[in-house]
């Protein structure tokens, strides 16, 4: 007996009779699918991932700028200028803090005039205690040199801040300013 044997394979699926390379072919096809949505599935959380981490580095950067130029605000002043000084103070702030700095703004202003006080801040370091969307605790060292009619030839000080910042309306404003250490 010599001759070919000739065997095909068939798979019934629903009632239907299909041959097996029709079966491959959807079985190729539905894989191909699955590893479509898959790899789109984990492009997509891969995508929003580095958004999050994005977003969270901005975060970072805006409440470091804001406490960084909130402290140079307020340790730098002119007695020929106060006001231009103090305005930029309270352009930065919000909350109890910028009304209790209004209220004193007065008495600030008489009493820098009286003194002649001049303090030029500068901002050594900063960073950030916590944070999330809406509010921040930043830590500011900073140095001024401060002249005025006691101390002619200046002194220098340094400043340990902690300031309170919450994000309203797209920018950090500081609403509580404390001494520490």
């Amino acid at each position: 007996m010599s001759g070919t044997m000739n065997r095909t394979m068939s798979v019934t699926v629903s009632g239907k009779t299909l041959p097996s390379g029709a079966w491959s072919g959807r079985v190729w096809s539905v894989a191909l699918a699955v590893a479509t949505v898959l790899t789109t599935a984990l492009t997509i959380w891969l995508v929003l991932g580095l958004y999050d981490q994005h977003d969270r580095a901005q975060r970072r950067q805006d409440i470091l700028a804001a406490a960084r130029q909130s402290a140079l605000n307020f340790t730098s002043l002119d007695y020929r200028h106060y006001d231009r000084d103090s305005a930029n103070v309270l352009r930065g702030a919000t909350g109890d803090f910028k009304k209790q700095f209004a209220a004193q703004t007065e008495q600030l202003t008489k009493l820098v005039a009286a003194n002649e006080s001049v303090s030029e801040g500068q901002v050594l370091d900063a960073g950030i205690v916590r944070s999330d969307e809406h509010s921040a605790r930043a830590l500011v060292v900073a140095d001024s040199k401060v002249t005025n009619t006691a101390a002619p030839k200046g002194e220098a000080r340094t400043y340990r801040l902690q300031l309170d910042l919450v994000h309203r309306n797209g920018r950090w404003l500081t609403s509580d300013v404390e001494f520490v250490g």
